[in-house]
């Protein structure tokens, strides 16, 4: 009995082993290059949304006063057109690559890094336990994340973001918020929610979803972009609209025959009663033959 005695730190070792292993094995692995699959909200990627297009957004009056004053020819000038995406619309477009970064000795994960193939935008998600730095700290495209593992499923936290934008037409996000985002794989099938909750723009949380494809033969590749003077301007112009003057604001409604007071977005829009609400409203049809 004596002489087996020294066997058991090994033993004590060797479970220990197992059940890290164990521990370990139930982290779901991500990594990879996932193509994005555009089978929801198609029309935000190809063509984009057209001005005036704020239907199921919960913009509050703010958010809506700073759409309703953007020009498209913003994005033409230089210092716009190579612009990192925010990491919480980034998701929109094109496809991803996330890799591991791992502790070389314990093989403890570090950090999720995801790489975008768009305007170069690379992201770090710190999964070490560290805590997010105080209000006053920078605030940056990418923002600060922080991700835990909620069984397979990988809940990222976000904040210190610069202020960025919803949509492509104007629809703006502040640098008060705050990002929530799952990143759930079924085989090789990834979906990615991002939930935004911004108290300077909007009413209620926006919830967004997108689906990705496993891939083993595309690569994530640099995104050479240069800026060039695409359209003459003044110098120190910013290309907008003063409120109430922005000549394309019913466009859309107006060829839709949409009522115009539901496409100017509001938590009431996101949800399927408001369906009710627009029997009472008149289409722009309607106003036309009563004028």
């Amino acid at each position: 009995m004596c002489k087996s005695r020294p066997y058991l730190p090994h033993l004590l070792l060797f479970f220990l082993s197992a059940c890290y292993v164990t521990t370990a094995s139930a982290q779901t692995n991500l990594g990879g290059v996932w193509l994005a699959d555009y089978t929801e909200d198609r029309g935000d990627r190809i063509p984009g949304p057209a001005l005036g297009d704020y239907g199921g957004l919960p913009l509050n009056d703010a958010n809506r006063l700073r759409a309703q004053s953007w020009s498209a020819s913003l994005l033409g000038l230089p210092e716009y057109q190579c612009r990192v995406h925010p990491s919480d619309y980034a998701h929109s477009f094109n496809n991803i690559n996330l890799r591991e970064e791992r502790d070389p000795r314990t093989l403890e994960l570090i950090a999720i890094h995801l790489e975008h193939f768009t305007w170069q935008t690379r992201r770090v998600i710190w999964m070490d336990g560290r805590e997010h730095p105080p209000e006053y700290a920078a605030h940056t495209s990418m923002g600060f994340s922080t991700g835990e593992w909620l069984g397979h499923k990988l809940k990222v936290t976000t904040t210190h973001l610069k202020e960025g934008w919803l949509r492509r037409n104007g629809v703006a996000r502040s640098d008060q918020a705050s990002v929530t985002e799952y990143f759930i794989r079924h085989g090789n099938l990834l979906v990615w929610t991002v939930i935004v909750d911004d108290p300077v723009y909007l009413e209620e949380p926006i919830i967004r979803n997108r689906n990705y494809n496993y891939s083993t033969e595309v690569q994530i590749l640099t995104y050479p972009c240069e800026s060039v003077i695409e359209i003459v301007h003044e110098p120190g112009y910013i290309p907008h609209y003063l409120p109430g003057n922005t000549p394309y604001l019913f466009e859309f409604a107006d060829s839709y025959n949409i009522p115009h007071q539901a496409t100017l977005g509001g938590a009431a829009t996101m949800y399927p009663e408001y369906r009710k609400f627009l029997l009472d409203l008149p289409s722009p049809s309607t106003t036309q033959n009563q004028e």
